[in-house]
């Protein structure tokens, strides 16, 4: 004992320390709130060095078995600490003495057997079911945290001197999660002050008198694992008092239950005479034979208004459905829904009932529910989701004698002819016919009074314009059908929003816009839209325009241009006068003309090298170029022509003629002996030229038809324009040659000269490396100054 007393005082002196160190953070103007996760890390021991600012502390599914006074203390600001499902077999709420903002602490699911209580005033929530308590872990210090609102207590024994400790507690939720329940003391629930109660009950408990206490305890009562024999229920049969005067439930919850027909019959017949208005079973599953029906029910004194059976599973086939059926819809309350049951069929008493709600969701209901008349005046909502329907005629007649407003027929097979005949009441205001089978016939088969219309998933193709009759339509959801246009409003004078998204259309009707001006919502969207006129005040473009999805319509300018074709015709006639001003201006300022055909030129003798064969290549040639011209142009030869075919490759031959023959060969043989050797011939032609010199050339182009063999080996040059007038007749050849072989015009503007030696140098093309071999290098000569040789002269720019 001395040496407890020791650590006890140890830990006490430096818990205070440290919450004296960190008080002054409680200072600061803004308090930071800090979570702190250590879930699922398999920690046995509480991590050290944890940030004293820390507000939230999650140690949840580890391996901690044991707590130290010390793991906590140092954590002024904690106000939820989370040890559940952890290896706990003792706690100490003095480990949290420290802890002054301490609000929430969940201990469950784990293995406390004992625990040592200190009272925590500051404590809300206080979790410590499903642990291996032999009684309640109830004390008196546990009646002292007076703000406690939710306790989880768990217990092999429950007695009323445990509850009787925290009676005077007003507490919002109590939950009891017990493993095992050996004792229970009749009239324990009953003690606790509680709005809520939550019973998680172990295997094979007799439910009977918790169920009966439980329903005396709380506003809301919540059972969980509902396991039963017909035996525990013998004492009810033989019970006649009801128990309504002392009942405080109003809201009953049972779920996950596991019993034959007849102990939910017996349940129902309890629960019908007590205060319980709302009554939910959920996750049901049927076993054993059925042996009472719904004459032996007691339908009288009950304040009963709603029944709901969810997830209904069945262990028997054979159900004789006029005893189950009938229970149901013969107890005269408000509202009834059996969904998910799988029910091929319901029954309704001959006489009229006062159901104001139904829903029969998630069955397999067939058109034979419709096939006999029934009577339910007063149903203001109908809920046949995802069952077998196919006649939507047939539940427009069952509903007519009804009061409904609200009906849900979605995710089933309905379809409508136009031969078959609908009567809806006037009260129908809300229809969902979504993901079924319709087409457009199902235009025909709507209420007049119709707000409220869901079509989308189903196979319309078009709105008929036929219809007259929906004027109060202010909702309709077209979206994910076959709709090739958007539906104009003239029908639906009243329509507010409008979804047709997910559909085939590509442009907007005609008389959309200007019918649909009250429209304030409309959902195109994932439609393949066109951008045309039609479109004009609707832009969606789909693909071509995501950078406007979403934007408001009001927002989107489609320009007058577009969809004006007068004023489209206007602009393009001033962009073409614009354009042709401007063409004209360079025309005349700048040439163009001469650049175009220049360029032509190039182009169409780059086409013609292209196509030369390597037959052509590899004639007998000594020279690479033959340069014929006059005396009058031997100046710009000299000074123009040859220094850029040298500056272009040191290695290009050029053969020039002079005038002169030599001894024993006239002028004649001279220059066509110069044109055989010779790779390519350049001819510059000008009015001397032609008085001249052709008189050599002409005999010769007219013996072997070159012109119209081998335009490829001839390039005129054009130095001074020659009129055709100029050219004598008996030179034919070379008006045909004119005519035929497009010829290179030197400009007299220096700055177009590089154009010309590029078409000039394009059109030579010398492949050196082919003709090299051929040439005969040591013949040539240099040439002359002035070129005041006799002969024929060469010239030699490099050896080859």
């Amino acid at each position: 004992p001395h040496h407890e007393l020791s650590l006890w005082l140890s830990i006490y002196i430096f818990c205070s320390i440290v919450t004296s160190v960190h008080s002054g953070a409680s200072e600061l103007p803004e308090e930071r709130e800090l979570t702190t996760n250590f879930s699922s890390m398999s920690l046995t021991k509480v991590p050290e060095g944890l940030t004293p600012i820390t507000t939230t502390l999650d140690l949840s599914y580890n391996l901690l078995f044991q707590l130290q006074h010390s793991d906590f203390c140092s954590l002024s600001k904690l106000k939820v600490l989370i040890l559940c499902h952890n290896r706990i077999q003792e706690l100490d709420i003095k480990t949290f003495e420290f802890n002054k903002e301490l609000s929430y602490l969940d201990v469950s699911n784990n293995r406390l057997k004992s625990v040592t209580w200190f009272s925590l005033a500051g404590l809300r929530h206080l979790d410590l079911s499903f642990n291996d308590f032999d009684t309640l872990p109830i004390s008196v210090e546990t009646g002292n945290m007076s703000h406690l609102e939710t306790l989880g207590l768990s217990g092999a024994k429950i007695q009323k001197s445990d509850f009787q400790k925290i009676a005077h507690l007003q507490l919002n939720t109590v939950l009891l999660g017990l493993r095992t329940l050996s004792h229970y003391e009749e009239g324990s629930l009953p003690i606790l002050n509680t709005t809520r109660l939550h019973i998680v009950l172990p295997v094979n408990t007799n439910f009977w008198v918790l169920l009966h206490d439980g329903i005396k305890t709380s506003k809301i009562l919540e059972v969980i694992n509902i396991d039963l024999q017909k035996s525990q229920f013998t004492s009810y049969e033989s019970q006649q008092n009801p128990i309504l005067e002392n009942a405080k439930t109003s809201i009953l919850l049972l779920n996950k239950v596991d019993l034959s027909w007849d102990d939910l019959f017996l349940i129902f017949q309890l629960v019908w005479h007590t205060s319980v208005e709302y009554f939910q079973i959920q996750h049901v599953t049927f076993g054993g034979k059925v042996y009472l029906d719904h004459n032996s029910f007691d339908y009288s004194n009950t304040v009963m208004r709603t029944i709901k059976l969810e997830h209904v599973h069945f262990r028997i086939f054979n159900i004789p459905q006029e005893s189950i059926y009938l229970l149901f819809t013969k107890m005269d309350i408000e509202n009834l829904t059996i969904s998910d049951a799988q029910m091929p069929h319901m029954l309704f008493p001959m006489y009229p009932t006062r159901f104001q709600y139904l829903n029969f969701a998630n069955n397999i209901l067939t058109d034979d529910v419709f096939k006999k008349s029934i009577q339910l005046p007063h149903l203001k909502t109908l809920i046949l989701k995802d069952n077998k329907l196919e006649t939507l005629s047939l539940v427009s007649h069952f509903a007519s004698n009804t009061s409904l407003r609200h009906l849900d027929l979605s995710e089933n097979l309905l379809q409508h002819e136009n031969d078959e005949n609908c009567l809806w009441p006037e009260t129908l205001v809300t229809m969902n016919l979504s993901f079924n089978k319709f087409a457009d016939s199902v235009f025909g088969c709507l209420p007049r009074n119709i707000q409220i219309l869901d079509l989308n998933s189903n196979k319309i193709q078009t709105v008929p314009k036929a219809i007259t009759h929906l004027t109060s339509l202010r909702e309709l959801n077209l979206a994910f059908n076959f709709l090739t246009d958007l539906p104009g409003c003239s029908h639906f004078r009243r329509l507010l929003v409008l979804n047709v998204e997910m559909n085939l259309i590509l442009s907007s009707s005609l008389d959309f816009f200007q019918s649909c001006q009250e429209v304030k919502i409309l959902n195109a969207g994932r439609n393949p839209f066109r951008c045309t006129c039609e479109l004009r005040d609707f832009i969606q473009l789909g693909k071509y325009s995501e950078g406007m999805m979403g934007t408001q319509l009001k927002d989107v300018h489609l320009p007058e241009i577009s969809c004006n074709t007068g004023l489209l015709i206007v602009t393009i006639v001033v962009v073409m006068l614009v354009l042709g001003m401007a063409v004209a201006f360079c025309c005349l300022h700048f040439d163009l003309p001469w650049y175009l055909r220049m360029l032509h030129q190039w182009t169409q003798t780059w086409l013609r090298v292209r196509k030369t064969t390597q037959e052509q290549l590899k004639r007998s040639v000594q020279f690479h170029v033959f340069i014929s011209y006059s005396e009058h142009d031997s100046a710009w030869v000299k000074y123009e022509l040859i220094p850029s075919l040298e500056k272009e490759d040191g290695s290009v031959l050029i053969c020039l003629h002079e005038g002169n023959s030599d001894p024993g060969k006239s002028m004649t043989e001279d220059t066509i002996n110069c044109i055989e050797k010779s790779y390519k011939s350049i001819f510059v032609l000008s009015p001397s030229f032609v008085q001249t010199e052709w008189c050599h050339y002409e005999p010769y182009f007219a013996h072997h038809n070159l012109f119209h063999e081998s335009l490829d080996y001839i390039i005129l040059i054009l130095l001074e324009p020659i009129p055709l007038y100029c050219i004598p007749t008996r030179y034919p050849e070379l008006k045909a040659l004119m005519e035929k072989k497009a010829y290179l015009e030197w400009p007299k503007d220096r700055r177009k000269c590089g154009l010309f030696w590029a078409n000039l140098r394009a059109a030579l093309h010398v492949n050196l490396l082919d003709t090299r071999g051929t040439c005969e290098l040591q013949t040539f000569t240099e040439l002359n100054e002035g070129f005041g040789g006799s002969a024929i002269s060469l010239i030699r720019t490099d050896c080859l």
